[in-house]
């Protein structure tokens, strides 16, 4: 059986803290990676992103940002051939808004027969919307929603629709997580 890397994502600048806990397998690139922190924290993959271990950038390289900033491609790089067990490092997503994430490796460990991979085992609250501003703005966010007097409250609700600020539904995460499975086969 193939190894597993067990993360700890948590969502920087928010209070309380917005996480999540998932296994992937080890062999999985930084580009699966983003897919499953994709589907977990409930972003919709509609900005860029990077990641920062020790230093070095993986993401999607833009010739626009010049040769003295490089980023690795992502898909060419597997979590098993970077990642050490207690390391932490950064993942930044929508470079607008700044959603910036300490994602620890918790455990690496040998993998079970019947293990279904990737899977996200815990979380608290919900992922802030799309386009809502930044961590910076976010609490000024949740102000306006939650007061029907706020000046901004039904531009927000029209935009937005409801949003449970302390919701988080561990179901639903498993369901987009489970897109990412290989059809017909465990790991």
């Amino acid at each position: 059986m193939s190894k597993i890397i067990q993360f700890k994502i948590q969502l920087l600048d928010i209070d309380p803290e917005i996480w999540r806990r998932i296994t992937l397998p080890a062999s999985f690139t930084f580009s699966g990676l983003h897919a499953a922190i994709q589907a977990v924290m409930g972003w919709e993959d509609g900005h860029l992103h990077m990641f920062t271990v020790d230093g070095q950038r993986y993401g999607v390289p833009d010739d626009d940002w010049g040769s003295d900033y490089e980023v690795l491609e992502e898909a060419d790089h597997r979590l098993n051939g970077v990642l050490s067990e207690g390391q932490k490092f950064l993942y930044v997503y929508d470079f607008g808004d700044d959603w910036r994430h300490e994602i620890t490796v918790e455990e690496i460990r040998e993998g079970n027969s019947g293990e279904n991979l990737p899977t996200c085992i815990a979380g608290e609250r919900a992922c802030p919307p799309e386009d809502s501003g930044g961590p910076y703005f976010y609490p000024e966010f949740l102000d306006a929603l939650s007061d029907p007097s706020h000046e901004d409250h039904d531009h927000y609700v029209d935009i937005y629709g409801e949003h449970d600020p302390e919701g988080f539904d561990l179901k639903l995460a498993q369901k987009y997580l489970g897109a990412l499975r290989p059809t017909g086969s465990v790991q």
